[in-house]
């Protein structure tokens, strides 16, 4: 059969096994993530079902994902609000920092994995997956709670040390000497200020480019954009992500509305195959053995998401019942925590890191939805007892 042929099968069964997967997610009312996971883990070596010759083309899919997932997650702020936000939560943000950074780094360093595996996991520890924490407020009907503006100002607190978090991390990957390194993270900074100056004082002549009447003109507009300045960023040792991040930042209104609403299939679809890609780079037999403690680390870092989130509520003044939303809505982890592991993964920081990632999403993308479910009775009979 020929080549183009047999990719076309194999990536055609993945995505209607994707859509099949998102289904019964939607009907059991969990996040499809770990599904995802799941069918990478199948799909993959090792795996029930390893494709022959679509893998290098899912990987360029996934890359596409992960810059649209950082895009429409900077449309929802716009830079006014993202400097306002991170003076008023400074704080809150760096005891979130250390409350669940830390945890991974003494994870990888107590197994003797390294300093440089240490790094990443204290990263795959720390970012909380915006995506599905959106959900779940959405889903619950927290979205005008007074604790979510909590919430959302520590996922851009964390969003923004991830910008500065990543070329770090590459560089240590890379093993770039000091001098390089501190280059590297010094071009970083400045490409990430320049950006968000660009957004804050000239973001009207940004929007006025982007700006048409046609969906199709607009949505070429926005993710050429957005794929131009990634490429630029990852040229100059800054993640592709969060250089498609701060394009969504410079972008606000109406014309940020219509954007997220024209990308919300396209990111959709990517995001599952990124998610799909994970997995395939992951050998399901190397998971078992490590299970138990990606979920020991699970648990422990659950208490730190929740502590976090508590901490940061109660300086904004909020009753207990919204501490303890505040602390479950920082529980999922996803997006980033996969792209972490998978830059360490794929620059062999450890054989054991890229399984211990997987499972520790997979128990925490999954508990954290259902958590926030099963104790939502309990929150509801606190505040009205207060």
């Amino acid at each position: 059969m020929h080549e183009t042929a047999i990719l076309f099968l194999e990536f055609g069964a993945v995505v209607l096994g994707l859509g099949i997967l998102g289904a019964l997610a939607l009907r059991v009312g969990i996040s499809p993530i770990p599904l995802y996971l799941i069918a990478g883990l199948a799909f993959g070596t090792g795996g029930i079902l390893p494709l022959a010759t679509s893998e290098e083309f899912i990987s360029v899919g996934a890359e596409l994902g992960v810059i649209l997932l950082l895009l429409t997650l900077g449309l929802e702020y716009n830079a006014g609000e993202l400097v306002t936000s991170l003076k008023g939560n400074a704080r809150a943000g760096l005891v979130d920092v250390v409350l669940n950074a830390v945890p991974g780094a003494v994870f990888a360093l107590l197994l003797g994995w390294g300093p440089v595996a240490a790094l990443a996991m204290a990263g795959v520890t720390y970012a909380t997956s915006s995506g599905i924490t959106a959900k779940v407020l959405s889903d619950l009907g927290w979205i005008g709670n007074r604790e979510t503006p909590v919430v959302l100002s520590l996922l851009v607190f964390e969003d923004l040390t991830m910008a500065i978090y990543l070329p770090v991390l590459t560089a240590v990957l890379a093993g770039l000497s000091f001098v390089s390194g501190a280059i590297t993270v010094a071009i970083a900074l400045a490409t990430v200020s320049v950006v968000l100056v660009v957004a804050l004082r000239f973001g009207r002549f940004i929007q006025a480019f982007v700006e048409s009447p046609n969906s199709e003109v607009l949505l070429l507009k926005v993710v050429g954009l957005a794929l131009l300045v990634a490429g630029v960023a990852q040229q100059l040792q800054v993640s592709a992500a969060v250089g498609a991040f701060l394009v969504g930042i410079a972008l606000s209104g109406k014309l940020a509305e219509d954007a997220q609403a024209l990308l919300a299939p396209l990111r959709d679809l990517f995001a599952a195959v990124f998610f799909v890609f994970f997995g395939l780079q992951t050998d399901p037999a190397k998971i078992g053995p490590v299970v138990w403690l990606a979920a020991v680390l699970a648990v422990v870092t659950m208490i730190t998401k929740l502590l976090s989130g508590a901490y940061a509520a109660r300086r904004a003044g909020i009753a207990r019942a919204g501490w303890a939303r505040a602390g479950i809505a920082l529980i999922p982890r996803g997006e980033f925590n996969i792209v972490i592991a998978g830059l360490a993964v794929a620059a062999g920081a450890h054989p054991d890191l890229g399984p211990v990632a997987a499972a520790y999403v997979l128990i925490l993308a999954a508990f954290g939805p259902l958590a926030a479910r099963l104790v939502q009775p309990f929150i509801t009979a606190i505040a009205k007892r207060a």
